[in-house]
């Protein structure tokens, strides 16, 4: 996804050289939990659906899939360059903070780590619980980035410091960027707040070895953020320290906390 920033830059953006790796990787790990997330009766045929931020497209592919002939799934980013029409998947630039929703009577809204990064998140929020059709579903899907990501193994304590450093240099980052790092931790109640019924949240978390998919994840993110990282005091050969700790197989660390959550809206009286 392209993520904006509170100062109108874009603290991931679907241009850079990154970008595809990064996506890639986001993928690999979050893919198969949002497929089960959608499962029925959350998803089904012929279902009208809304893919919002939808980055590389995977998931809206998937969904599209689901839906079938008689289904039709928007995949919507304000950079939609990844993005390829086919079938019944359909393709448009839209931003979700400035721009009224597409519609309004979805049978499924799927956000995934998109309102962290909006500084106005909760607005965006109810706006997509009001764009739900009676009964239909909002999933907004989240990282956690309150929960420190613990190193299990590494070649030596100054390794798991650097990798600790660095890590709490991104996170400044995003924060300077605009981005709630416990926002995953208020979607639970903001969607109650919101109207909605059916509540429920789950949290997915799991080992990352240094040069998993995974592990490829934090290295992506700090060529992404170099130029902050740098502003922000780390040097280049912490940089390249950091990224050589991620591609080494004696280094394990715990991913990101993947928080997901689904609502229902109300059926009609």
């Amino acid at each position: 996804m392209t993520t904006a920033a509170s100062d109108g830059a874009y603290t991931f953006d679907n241009g850079a050289p990154d970008a595809v790796p990064q996506m890639q990787a986001l993928e690999s790990f979050l893919d198969p939990i949002t497929t089960r997330r959608l499962a029925g009766p959350v998803l089904r045929p012929g279902a009208t659906c809304w893919e919002v931020g939808a980055g590389g497209g995977s998931m809206a592919r998937r969904i599209a899939r689901a839906t079938g002939d008689k289904g039709h799934v928007l995949a919507t980013d304000i950079d939609p360059t990844h993005l390829t029409a086919s079938g019944n998947l359909h393709v448009r630039r839209h931003d979700v903070r400035t721009e009224p929703p597409p519609g309004d009577a979805f049978d499924l809204i799927h956000a995934r780590l998109v309102l962290l990064h909006l500084p106005d998140r909760r607005r965006v929020l109810r706006t997509l619980a009001g764009a739900l059709a009676p009964g239909g579903w909002l999933v907004v899907e989240e990282f956690d980035c309150t929960a420190p990501q613990r190193v299990l193994t590494a070649p030596n304590d100054d390794a798991a410091k650097l990798f600790a450093q660095v890590m709490d240099a991104m996170m400044g980052v995003l924060e300077a960027h605009g981005a709630d790092l416990g926002w995953a931790q208020d979607v639970h109640t903001e969607m109650a707040l919101a109207g909605l019924t059916e509540v429920d949240t789950i949290t997915h978390s799991q080992s990352w070895a240094g040069g998993s998919t995974g592990a490829s994840l934090y290295e992506t993110n700090s060529r992404q953020l170099e130029p902050d990282l740098l502003a922000a005091g780390l040097s280049p050969d912490q940089l390249n320290a950091f990224r050589r700790l991620l591609r080494d197989p004696g280094f394990a660390v715990m991913s990101y906390h993947f928080v997901s959550t689904r609502g229902r809206g109300p059926h009609p009286r």
